[in-house]
């Protein structure tokens, strides 16, 4: 009968001592025509396993419904893995981090009166159980123990990070053991005395997460555990970038010694990550945490990994695989080959649709007292926009909004009057209202949720304290909940742009044959889309300057391009190159 389990030292598959080399490759960050592919690559590096996340916020859109369809079918992608010959490690939250909007945690939660995040906390136990009841049944049969690729499961997610209610892990425990998991449980956390306080079980394995120096964190573990393997489930060899800050890179004989060091030692390692992807669409997280504030992460996860975005083996792919090489001699290696790659040139924007014009379009109007946050509509991602007729005369006053989640675009009769940034210490602009009142129209764009931190769940977006004129709750809004998600009804006519008026910009390509490509950033800030599928934002405030674009989702024929672009395009036309701009 096949088993998994672990003792002092070693991992136990079916009874024989196994060092797990691994990598995480998100299933929900690569479009599903290219997980084989990138599988195949983490294969010949001489991997023995991989390693997902699961993300709730996209299986749970809304509450009560499901989705484990398309690219979310974690189970085809686990059946992909084991029909390769790996093994499978298993994170299913509730929590992820990730860099992922809002942690994974579905938006909806924060609407739950008495609701407590991550704790033995009714409502949102409530919700988590059916969460699990939904994954952990579909799981069950995908274990090693049943056949399948799965050889441990994570409880939580570097609990230790955020809190230590142990009745909390001892019930999510209780959950994986009554739906049938039977592999090894395992948590996860920082080499730290709060850290493996608050986060681990004594009944599961610990892992530990960091970057470097592994003898010496492993030697932190032991003080606290000697109970399991040395396993690094979190082996940093890369990092995630955020707006406006500089691209991250690590040398590649640099990480190489640091997993030598591990392997020489007899450890187990996962790369965190070993093929980044993409944040397509608006999933990026964000951290806010320090004297920084909010820090959104860009559309790229490339992550500096062995395989970049593209899925190209980069000069990390082949230093690692030299150091395997002496661990794992007769593992199947191999030389992968990058993409096909093409650059397909300009691209003529014809046609625009001016944002104020098609709102009714895009979604349905609603009418509140006062500006209700996107969680209130029920909306995931996107933009939300409010507009407010305020009558006149008044003199001259601040009009303020004392919370912007995240960056707001104010516009007085039509015309553009300011842009406020959650992180900028001005939150007001003065107004001086006529006789004749004016039109008051805020555009919020919802640039990613928390994902670490004690603010996790709690990061609701538009604006969530309302609006004021000098201290009077300024009531009486009409709200589109933008979530950007079908462009279909847009009504375009010939282009055109004005500064500072937000407006979708259409373009069609011609493609004789679907490579990768990469759109180099359009305009100042804003959202991209290639035959209806949303590439992600881009911010001329870097880093980098461009978007990928899946050769998977472009055909034979004409594609079309659509930018939304909320100020200021570069010109007439975008550009297809078939190089990407990172740093």
């Amino acid at each position: 009968m096949p088993n998994v389990s672990y003792e002092p030292g070693a991992l136990l598959i079916d009874g024989k001592k196994t060092q797990i080399i691994s990598g995480t490759i998100h299933y929900f960050r690569v479009p599903r025509e290219l997980w084989r592919d990138r599988l195949q690559k983490a294969k010949q590096c001489g991997l023995n396993s991989i390693e997902t996340y699961f993300c709730w916020n996209l299986h749970e859109p809304a509450e009560g419904v499901w989705d484990f369809s398309g690219n979310l079918d974690f189970e085809a992608f686990l059946e992909e893995v084991a029909a390769l010959g790996l093994y499978a490690i298993v994170r299913p939250g509730p929590y992820i981090c990730a860099e992922w909007d809002n942690g994974g945690l579905p938006p909806y939660l924060s609407t739950k009166p008495n609701i407590r995040f991550r704790c033995l906390n009714e409502p949102y136990l409530a919700a988590l159980t059916r969460y699990y009841e939904q994954v952990l049944p579909r799981l069950v049969k995908l274990q090693h123990t049943h056949g399948g690729p799965v050889i441990a499961v994570q409880l939580e997610n570097e609990y230790g990070s955020y809190g230590q209610d142990k009745d909390y892990l001892r019930y999510i425990r209780k959950l994986h053991l009554d739906a049938g998991i039977d592999v090894v449980l395992f948590t996860s956390d920082g080499a730290g005395d709060f850290f493996m306080q608050g986060g681990t079980l004594p009944e599961c394995m610990m892992t530990l997460n960091f970057g470097s120096k592994g003898p010496d964190n492993f030697a932190i573990g032991h003080t606290f555990r000697q109970d399991g393997p040395d396993f690094c489930m979190e082996f940093w060899n890369g990092w995630f970038d955020h707006w406006g800050e500089e691209h991250h890179t690590r040398d590649a004989a640099d990480a190489a010694q640091a997993l030598d060091e591990m392997l020489r030692a007899g450890a187990s390692v996962n790369f965190y990550m070993f093929h980044g992807g993409t944040n397509f669409g608006f999933t990026n997280g964000a951290n806010c945490l320090s004297e920084k504030g909010f820090e959104p992460t860009v559309t790229s996860y490339d992550y500096d990994a062995a395989l970049t975005e593209a899925g190209d083996p980069s000069p990390k792919f082949f230093a690692f695989q030299e150091v395997i090489r002496k661990y794992r001699p007769d593992a199947e290696f191999g030389t992968p080959a990058p993409s096909r790659k093409l650059a397909y040139g300009k691209v003529k924007l014809a046609e625009s649709a001016a944002l104020f014009d098609n709102l009714d379009r895009l979604t349905a109007r609603h009418r509140t007292a006062m500006p209700e946050t996107m969680e209130y509509f029920g909306q995931n991602f996107g933009f939300i926009h409010y507009r407010h007729f305020q009558p006149g005369p008044l003199a001259e006053n601040d009009l303020t909004l004392p919370r912007v989640h995240d960056r707001a675009i104010i516009f007085i009769d039509g015309q553009y009057r300011a842009t406020l940034y959650r992180n900028e210490e001005r939150q007001s602009i003065r107004l001086t209202v006529p006789p004749e009142g004016c039109l008051i129209d805020i555009l919020v764009e919802n640039m990613g949720r928390t994902n670490y931190g004690p603010l996790v769940g709690k990061d609701q977006k538009g604006l969530p304290d309302g609006a004021l004129f000098w201290l009077q709750a300024m009531a009486g809004w009409d709200t589109w909940a933008l979530e950007l998600n079908d462009l279909t009804n847009l009504k375009f006519g010939p282009f055109r742009q004005a500064a500072n008026q937000p407006a979708f910009h259409r373009g069609y390509f011609e493609v004789a044959e679907a490579a990768d490509t990469f759109l180099e950033f359009p305009g100042i800030k804003g959202v991209a889309y290639v035959n209806g599928r949303n590439l992600g934002r881009y911010w001329n405030i870097g880093p980098g300057n461009t978007l990928y674009v899946p050769g998977v989702w472009l055909k034979p024929g004409r594609n079309e391009l659509i930018v939304f672009e909320l100020h200021e395009l570069n010109g007439g036309e975008a550009t297809l190159t078939d190089a990407p701009n990172l740093g």
